[in-house]
């Protein structure tokens, strides 16, 4: 049984110190096995923030992959955004930016689509979408086959279309009919599951995740995260996605919907 954590979007430097604690008293009870973080990990790509974040991280109970997201990137500091983007960044997280883990029965493919030129918009190659589609062409039966990245592939409201991944109409196909079982992201503080669609007849899925610690949540949507369980059982895959929303009543995360994934293995 692989129970993984998403977590998305904390942006340091606007965290909120009672609902870190609430993320990391959620991690020690659920005891996942891995932690996800998809992009956005600081507000202005600082190497104060960045220091803030790797003390949250190292307090986290299992392993961490971290994908850049777009505010991990200098803002302000022309020179260092145009000549060393992601120096802060490789400075607490490592120099790989598309980083991947592999145990026996998951696969994770990281994605950089954070760009110096944009601001705000992500993209992906075509040199990113046939790296993934290979790997994932290599995947065992068993592996649930997992991409993470920062920016969305799929939109649950019209606003978002414009926050939408460059090149998603190329590696969404192309991806699920390499065997993509579950793409997720953040950006938009939002979260939700929605279906993905190859050439053929089978799906992948997409989970979104809101902002784990930041005061800068989305309407009324507070502070989210994602608890993805995965297990087979003679040969048949079962994943859900559980959505964990912070309650300040009870300074503490609660479940609020679990989605069920139909996980194919017709590739």
């Amino acid at each position: 049984m692989n129970r993984i954590l998403h977590l998305s979007d904390p942006h340091f430097g606007t965290e909120q110190g009672h609902v870190l604690q609430a993320v990391l008293q959620l991690a020690k009870s659920q005891a996942p096995d891995l932690v996800l973080l998809t992009g956005d990990i600081t507000q202005r790509a600082r190497r104060s923030q960045f220091a803030a974040a790797r003390r949250f991280v190292d307090q986290l109970p299992a392993p961490v992959l971290t994908v850049p997201g777009n505010h991990d990137i200098p803002l302000f500091n022309l020179f260092s955004r145009l000549f060393t983007p992601f120096g802060n960044y490789r400075r607490v997280f490592g120099k790989v930016l598309e980083p991947e883990f592999e145990s026996d029965s998951l696969l994770v493919i990281g994605v950089n689509t954070a760009r110096a030129a944009n601001h705000i918009d992500g993209e992906v190659s075509c040199q990113q979408i046939e790296r993934v589609a290979r790997r994932l062409g290599e995947a065992r039966p068993e592996q649930l086959r997992i991409i993470m990245q920062h920016h969305p592939v799929c939109a649950a409201e019209q606003s978002d279309l414009s926050n939408l991944l460059i090149g998603r109409e190329q590696a969404i196909p192309a991806w699920v009919d390499a065997g993509l079982d579950l793409l997720i992201a953040g950006h938009i503080h939002l979260p939700y599951v929605r279906p993905l669609t190859g050439t053929g007849e089978r799906i992948g899925w997409t989970a979104q995740a809101g902002t784990a610690l930041s005061q800068r949540v989305r309407g009324s949507v507070p502070n989210s995260v994602n608890l993805i369980i995965h297990g087979v059982d003679s040969g048949q895959h079962h994943c859900a996605v559980e959505r964990w929303d912070y309650t300040a009543s009870l300074q503490a995360f609660q479940r609020v919907v679990s989605t069920t994934l139909d996980v194919s293995r017709n590739t």
